[in-house]
């Protein structure tokens, strides 16, 4: 199984992109319709969510599995503490790497029902991401990505000291970090140079999502945790009902955004894909990122 890394380490700059479990069959066969769909472009990596805080975690096993075993894509897992003793996480990352997942985004996770809520640790659990990352690292050979926060984690008291605590993540065994979403450059790349001032070089990969109609603007609100920009609101709103206006907009608004971050030397954006491929391909496509 190839390392998350070493996909990369590639002279211009790739992609990725991110899955969330599905709830039924229904679902199921719409997500794998987006990976099928998504499979020739060869994405660096694709990724499967645990499901908001923790819920679907078993349909996100099942389903990060069957991507290494069945499709020529490179799977990454992902993996939180919610509601997890140590003894349930060493059995899941064992059967990830029984299933021949090797790559793994290790995050604290949100609590159960509200992700504002008081954080409560399982009482045989873990507290942090980073113990998360050294259980996984001490575990087998993987690969281990974390979460950053372009506009800080809510429950950091300033940008400096979420800084702190992403480099503490990454010292403790990760090899490449994958940032929120954001659709204003300056917080990524502010990000990047907080994690270079801190002699931390690790490859960190922006998260973008194609704006494609206003319940996906809006679903970008409460994923980024961060209101959507007036600038954007003004530019797309005005657009609501008008759906392939919308739409266009949108895309091209965020193909601006990735070719900016393009132009600051990023090795890959990472794309929420909301189990769709259309949109993720047309962006794909308009920065000459597919394969071949």
């Amino acid at each position: 199984m190839t390392a998350v890394v070493d996909r990369l380490r590639t002279e211009k700059t790739t992609f990725s992109v991110e899955f969330f479990p599905p709830r039924g069959d229904d679902e199921e066969r719409v997500l794998w319709r987006a990976i099928r769909e998504l499979e020739p472009l060869d994405p660096a990596f694709v990724s499967v969510t645990y499901g908001a805080g923790g819920s679907n975690r078993d349909r996100t096993i099942r389903t990060t599995g069957r991507i290494a075993q069945e499709t020529t894509l490179t799977p990454m897992a992902h993996l939180t503490a919610v509601d997890h003793s140590v003894a349930e996480l060493r059995n899941v990352i064992g059967w990830y790497a029984a299933s021949g997942v090797q790559n793994v985004l290790a995050v604290r996770g949100d609590p159960p029902g509200d992700p504002n809520g008081e954080w409560c640790r399982h009482p045989e659990g873990l507290t942090y991401a980073e113990e998360l990352v050294r259980l996984v690292r001490e575990l087998g050979e993987f690969c281990v990505g974390v979460a950053a926060f372009p506009h800080g984690h809510p429950r950091s008291s300033d940008l400096e000291t979420d800084a702190d605590h992403l480099v503490r993540k990454i010292r403790a065994g990760a090899g490449f970090a994958l940032a929120q979403l954001f659709l204003e450059p300056e917080y990524f790349l502010r990000l990047r140079d907080r994690m270079a001032a801190r002699g931390c070089d690790v490859p960190l990969l922006p998260g973008v999502m194609p704006i494609t109609t206003p319940r996906v603007l809006g679903k970008f609100g409460e994923l980024a945790g961060v209101p959507v920009p007036a600038e954007v609101s003004e530019q797309l709103l005005p657009l609501a009902e008008d759906p392939a206006g919308f739409r266009a907009a949108g895309v091209d608004l965020v193909t601006r955004l990735c070719e900016r971050l393009i132009a600051e030397g990023v090795p890959a954006l990472h794309f929420y894909t909301l189990n769709r491929s259309k949109a993720t391909r047309q962006v794909v496509a308009n920065l000459g990122l597919a394969a071949g």
